[in-house]
């Protein structure tokens, strides 16, 4: 049950950007690459049909890596439907990070729910709200932030350097 529950829960790192110049863009990877499963603690519930990672859970398929305090696969007629990672969530892969309180990947429609303290980051630029909600069939992704301080989404965008910082300073003039 292991390989089939990291492989399901890394199948669900977002692959497309929120928008062309937000933070976040994880880039394709293959599913078919090695999983390395870590945790303090595995507790298998037969009744429940559960499993239960616990203590500095990390999930890893190549250059992605999950984080979190515990990740719990709920499992219907012998598949994964839902799993849940709680606790300091976070997604990293080359190209960016996604972090919240909790991360709720549905399996059969394919979403990915980030709700709490959600974080985008690439490189300076930041995105924060309160729920991440990513599609993973049509691609589309949604940032909103419900109930938090000003209930607005906000964002940090740095742009690069410009090539010639001499086009910016004012031309000299002659006394």
């Amino acid at each position: 049950m292991k390989m089939k529950t990291a492989a399901l829960l890394l199948a669900f790192v977002p692959a497309p950007a929120l928008a062309a110049n937000t933070p976040l863009d994880f880039g394709r990877h293959s599913a078919n690459e090695p999983i390395n499963v870590s945790a303090d603690a595995f507790l298998a519930d037969m009744k429940g049909k559960t499993g239960t990672y616990s203590g500095n859970v990390i999930v890893t398929q190549g250059k992605l890596k999950l984080r979190a305090d515990k990740v719990r696969v709920n499992v219907i007629d012998n598949k994964p439907d839902k799993i849940e990672a709680t606790g300091h969530v976070v997604f990293d892969s080359a190209s960016g990070t996604a972090q919240g309180d909790v991360g709720v990947y549905d399996v059969a429609p394919r979403t990915i729910t980030l709700n709490g303290h959600v974080v985008l980051a690439k490189d300076k630029n930041v995105m924060r709200g309160t729920t991440l909600v990513v599609n993973l069939v049509t691609g589309a992704a949604t940032l909103q932030s419900k109930g938090a301080n000003g209930g607005r989404v906000q964002g940090l965008f740095t742009p690069p350097p410009q090539k010639n910082s001499q086009s910016l300073k004012p031309a000299p003039t002659n006394p």
